[in-house]
């Protein structure tokens, strides 16, 4: 298939830049084979069932952005320069990879100085690699402390990342820290909702995907057989597994909470089974795929031509969609990262 069959297009008025208040409170687009109908998300309790699994990634995001100084020995004192760094990933040696902005500007042994917090370039390529002066606890503290969210690209477009953020762009049950983006579909989700869902029967499952920023790298081929697919880190315990098998077995519905968790479930599936799994996956689902543990997705509405609208594409079909995005724009939903969400249900 082309690129160009995921593509629509969006009125810039529709990118949420800020989340609904309260989170539950967003809009939330049913899809059922034969219908589409508008609801909210507090409406979950009247959609779902006693006996449904809500499978939810328990990732934690770090606030990844830092903005400081680089610091270079110059006789005319020209060595100091205003840098960014948005961290990506930690290496087993303890160094972090990194997007440096502007990268003309750091050279290796560049001293970086953020608030309260240096780092040493050690190496440069696609990425730069910087080595912090703290380390474990201390370190990721001093991160907490000088960083701001990695709020997604069309976000940071509009409104630098402030305060709020920091609760905003994170689940209310964040748990593991590694991700540089959040599983967006679950920041919907309050503790009030959440109690409600489970008084009813409704149980959850939660694994770990670290997502990464390659979740926002464009697809620049036309042929999306050509595209290679970002790896990122993920876990399913034996206990999720187990949790997930028995709900499959005892007929409910497993649901995923965004597409980072089924991306997960579905590398971990092995003959119509979840089994327990860690490591790197870049699964790439596109259409044709055939999904062997989820029955639904509830997922925000993506941007044309991602690798996210091939995969709900995968669970709806490509015309489908097409529909449903069309609706979604007509009746004025919210897009992307903060936007309103839909619950696709194929079957």
């Amino acid at each position: 298939m082309n690129l160009s069959d995921f593509d629509f297009d969006l009125p810039d008025g529709l990118i949420a830049t800020r989340p609904a208040r309260p989170r539950s409170a967003a809009r939330l687009l049913v899809v059922r084979p034969d219908r589409l109908v508008d609801a909210i998300v507090t409406d979950l309790v009247d959609l779902l069932r006693p006996g449904d699994r809500l499978v939810l990634n328990d990732t934690r995001v770090i606030p990844a952005r830092l903005t400081g100084t680089r610091v270079r020995p110059t006789r005319d004192g020209s060595g100091r320069a205003r840098v960014e760094l948005t961290l990506t990933e930690a290496r087993p040696d303890g160094a972090w990879e990194a997007l440096g902005k502007p990268m003309r500007k750091l050279r290796l042994g560049d001293r970086l100085v953020f608030d309260g917090l240096e780092a040493e370039v050690v190496d440069l390529g696609a990425r730069v690699v910087v080595r912090f002066d703290a380390e474990g606890d201390a370190l990721d503290a001093a991160i907490d402390r000088a960083g701001a969210m990695p709020l997604p690209p069309y976000i940071a477009a509009k409104r630098p990342a402030d305060e709020a953020d920091k609760t905003d762009y994170q689940t209310c049950w964040a748990a593991h820290k590694g991700a540089v983006a959040a599983p967006t579909a679950s920041l919907h989700f309050d503790g009030p909702l959440l109690d409600k869902l489970a008084a009813m029967g409704v149980a959850f499952t939660y694994v770990t995907l670290h997502v990464g920023a390659g979740t926002f790298l464009p697809v620049k081929v036309d042929d999306i057989a050509d595209h290679k697919m970002h790896s990122e880190w993920g876990e399913v315990s034996a206990k999720a597994a187990a949790e997930v098998n028995a709900t499959k077995a005892a007929g409910g519905r497993v649901i995923a909470v965004g597409t980072t968790a089924l991306r997960l479930i579905e590398s971990a599936a092995r003959n119509g089974a979840l089994a327990p799994w860690e490591g790197p996956t870049d699964i790439f689902i596109t259409p044709g795929f055939r999904f062997q543990i989820a029955d639904g997705l509830m997922t925000n509405f993506h941007l044309p031509k991602s690798t996210l609208m091939m995969l709900v594409s995968a669970l709806m079909g490509v015309q489908p969609i097409k529909d449903i995005y069309a609706h979604a724009i007509a009746q004025d939903y919210r897009f992307f990262s903060y936007g309103d969400a839909s619950l696709l249900l194929p079957r």
